[in-house]
């Protein structure tokens, strides 16, 4: 028998959010959207689940929840910057396995948390995170989907070889007759969800942004340009889109009101 997976899940929550004010607060289902997201983790099956926080509100809705929040400063300008503190706070060791959930993720699928924090174990890389296949050509165009290429392998993941909000891999051929539809093959769309140990967290947290990371504004291409390995597997369910936007929380409304789960 298996012996399970021992992870915690590390959610950062930042009140201050620039497209969506308050945005952990917000009403989604009557419940406040950082509810459903602690909700989510603790379904993983997490040895412990953590919200790191900006704001003493978002404390007193999580009370009596089943997590854990960690107080931390208003003044990271990145969310692993924040679980860096929360580590710290938590005590966790080093090798602690961490799986970085974003705090706009209400319908996080629990199979996927655990098959972020399954790659991480089984790659051996720094880091791991999740895609899934792009299947439309308005979505490989979108600068807001942040698409990725990643190395040939009979594992069940590759390394990731880049990151990027243009189409990649250019096909050079197909795109110059039509950029309306997508030719065979496989393009990849990031799924913004992360594994890393605890020891490795903290050591990203201290590196200084990477050119690439500026020019692309990615911050997962700091680990890449600094020759560190990031694991990506292909999500074993869907992760329906997060909120992002005061229209991301109109869909996200509407998704659980036809009976989204």
């Amino acid at each position: 028998m298996n012996t399970p997976l021992d992870f915690v899940v590390a959610i950062p929550a930042r009140y201050a959010a620039s497209r969506l004010p308050g945005k952990p607060l917000r009403l989604l289902g009557g419940e406040p959207l950082v509810a459903h997201v602690a909700r989510r983790a603790l379904a993983a099956g997490a040895r412990e689940v953590w919200v790191a926080a900006d704001d003493e509100r978002i404390a007193d809705v999580l009370r009596d929840s089943g997590v854990r929040v960690a107080m931390t400063s208003a003044a990271h300008v990145s969310g692993s910057d924040r679980l860096a503190e929360c580590a710290d706070i938590a005590g966790w060791a080093d090798d602690t396995l961490i799986v970085n959930l974003q705090g706009d993720e209400p319908f996080a699928p629990a199979r996927g948390i655990r098959a972020v924090a399954e790659t991480l174990a089984a790659s051996g890389a720094q880091m791991a995170t999740l895609a899934t296949p792009v299947t439309e050509a308005a979505a490989l165009f979108d600068p807001n989907t942040v698409k990725l290429v990643r190395a040939a392998s009979e594992a069940g993941w590759g390394d990731a070889l880049y990151f990027s909000r243009a189409p990649i891999p250019w096909h050079r051929d197909a795109f110059a007759r039509d950029r309306d539809s997508l030719p065979p093959g496989e393009w990849l769309r990031h799924i913004g969800i992360y594994a890393y140990r605890a020891g490795f967290l903290r050591k990203f947290a201290k590196m200084p942004p990477g050119r690439l990371e500026t020019i692309e504004s990615l911050e997962q291409l700091r680990v890449l340009e600094t020759g560190f390995r990031i694991a990506v597997a292909l999500t074993p369910e869907e992760f329906p889109p997060g909120v992002d936007t005061p229209e991301d929380l109109a869909r996200a409304e509407a998704y659980l009101a036809a009976g989204g789960r």
